[in-house]
Parts: C-alpha cells; sequence; structure tokens
C-alpha cells in the first residue's frame, strides 16, 4: 500500500490541475496607476493633490503620480512641452481650475476618456473649461451661470429628477462653509455601497445652482442647500458619474481648500476619503474591494481621519 500512494497523490493531481500550486500561483491585483492633474486653481491645489495622494496611498490599491501645468503667465513654449501621460493611467483625478488646456492636451484627454480610461473631477475641477464641449459631457454639471445650461436638482420624496430650463432659477454658487448631511441616492451602486443612507460631512463649501448638460447623469448622493445657509432650498447633486464613450467619468464637489488655509475639515472627513478611494477604484473599472472603515461618519457627527505624518 505503501509503495500506491506516490501513485495516488500523483493521479489526483493530474486531475486538478493547479490545487496544490493555487496558493503559490494568485497574486495581489496589479496597483491601479493614478495620474493627478494640477498646477493652476482658485483653491490650494499644491495641499490638495498632498492630501489627495495620501488618501489614495493609504488604500493600498493606488500608485500615484502628478502633473503640473504651466503657471498662469507662463510661455507659449512651456504649455508646448507640457505633455501628460494619460495613457498610462487608469485613471485621471483632476485637482485643476484654470486656463485652458493646449489643444492637443485636450485631444489627448477626450481620447483617454473615451477609449475606457476613468476620470475622477474633484471639488472646484467642475469649474473651468466652460467652452470645452467634451469636458462639459463629462462633468454634466458645472460652476456656470443660470444662462448656461440646465440645472438638474432631486426631487427628495421620489428621487426622481428635477431639471430647470436655461435661465430659470439661480446660477452656480455657495453659501458659507459648513458641516452638512450628505443622503445617498444610489446605495446599490459600488462606490456607496455598505454606506449609511444620510452622514454628515465635514465643512465643506455646498456647490448648489450648477450648470450644464446633465445629461446621463447617476446622482450618487446629494445634501440639502438650506435658506439659513444662503442656499436654495433644494437637494443639489454631490456625487455623480456619466458615460462618456467607455470611460466613466465621477464627479465630487466635495473636498475644498483654502488657499490660505492651512488645513481643511472637508479633506480630513473619512466620509469624502471613503467616497473618493471607492470613486477612483470603480472609475478604473475594477472590482470596489475598498470597504467602510468601521469609523465612517453617523448622521450626528462627522469623523475626521488622522493627519498623515
Amino acid at each position: 500500500m505503501t509503495r500506491l500512494l506516490p501513485i495516488l497523490l500523483c493521479s489526483l493531481s493530474s486531475l486538478a490541475p493547479g490545487l496544490g500550486q493555487q496558493a503559490k500561483s494568485e497574486k495581489p491585483p496589479a496597483l491601479i496607476q493614478v495620474l493627478i492633474v494640477d498646477g493652476q486653481n482658485n483653491h490650494g491645489w499644491l495641499p490638495t493633490t498632498s492630501a489627495l495622494r495620501a488618501i489614495l496611498a493609504q488604500s493600498g490599491a493606488f500608485a500615484v503620480n502628478s502633473t503640473m501645468s504651466p503657471g498662469r503667465g507662463a510661455p507659449r513654449a512651456a504649455w508646448n512641452q507640457w505633455n501628460p501621460a494619460f495613457g498610462k493611467a487608469d485613471v485621471v483625478v483632476v485637482n485643476y481650475n484654470g486656463l485652458l488646456w493646449p489643444e492637443t492636451v485636450r485631444n489627448a484627454f477626450e481620447k483617454f476618456v473615451s477609449e475606457g480610461g476613468g476620470v475622477v473631477f474633484v471639488h472646484a475641477a467642475n469649474n473651468p473649461f466652460q467652452g470645452w464641449k467634451a469636458y462639459n459631457q463629462m462633468i454634466g454639471l458645472g460652476w456656470r451661470n443660470n444662462k448656461f445650461d440646465k440645472r438638474l436638482t432631486i426631487d427628495d420624496a421620489t428621487g426622481k429628477q428635477i431639471i430647470t430650463p436655461r435661465g430659470e432659477g439661480p446660477g452656480a454658487g455657495h453659501g458659507p462653509q459648513h458641516a452638512f448631511m450628505i443622503k445617498v441616492r444610489q446605495p446599490d451602486h459600488p462606490i456607496m455601497k455598505g454606506l449609511p443612507p444620510t452622514w454628515r460631512h465635514g465643512r465643506d463649501e455646498l456647490y448648489h445652482g450648477q450648470r450644464g448638460p446633465a445629461a446621463n447623469m447617476t446622482v450618487l448622493s446629494t445634501a440639502f442647500s438650506a435658506k439659513d445657509k444662503r442656499g436654495t432650498q433644494a437637494h443639489e447633486p454631490i456625487t455623480w458619474w456619466i458615460p462618456f464613450g467607455k470611460g466613466r467619468c465621477v464627479t465630487t464637489v466635495m473636498g475644498h481648500h483654502g488657499k490660505r488655509q492651512k488645513d481643511h475639515p472637508s479633506l480630513h472627513c473619512v466620509g469624502f476619503q471613503t467616497v473618493l478611494q471607492r470613486s477612483v477604484q470603480w472609475a478604473a473599472r475594477r472590482k470596489v474591494t475598498i470597504p467602510v472603515p468601521k469609523n465612517f461618519p453617523s448622521s450626528e457627527v462627522s469623523i475626521q481621519a488622522p493627519k498623515p505624518r
């Protein structure tokens, strides 16, 4: 009987190849390649990029690089030499609000997204490029006056989208910075799955009255813009996504950081950080594996993550 044992083991191995080698052959998933675009903003883009890098790095799912545009007043030669490596990224995170990109960069960005690349627009990244049609399609809503295009809000009772035509109602704006309640509108979406139905976001600018084509928008979360905060008395989109060609475009208007501020609670809000990480992972067409942390904010209190050292 002892002489038959090696033969028996060999037969089992041939029937189920790989069973004995599965642990050895399994590899961790490749890191998602992220490219942050910055260089100009009416906000503090340097500390914002630093925070975005730290937030993504702490998840262990991303490899993060950045590309900085020339500054205002830079010579044409500097712009001609700026060539962001979109093609090497899985996802582009836009932390930019400034001068129009050169045509070659715009064309490369459109090609990247339309062919399946992901993009995540953070806070003021939906402010620029009013005349760039494709960009407006990607963001859906942006910082525009009420003559630009449509406005979109959400009916709280039904969850249905309400469209306000061009020229009617307010244009883009925000009241004083304050902590506000986020309401999840698509609880089964991978970015939002497992999050509390409502949770309190750290002090931030609550954008309202944004304008754009508002086409093919899936609104993932909203916040009520209260009159006592110089708001609109409407449930305004906070995080949403739009398809562009084969690509996924996620916008979150959370994430303010003032130019003169050393720090800002919006970027250290555990809720914002979780939504950002999951948005980037999902935009890369990966399964969302980043868990909802145990210290995620509740409807009573916002939670600040420890600041990276």
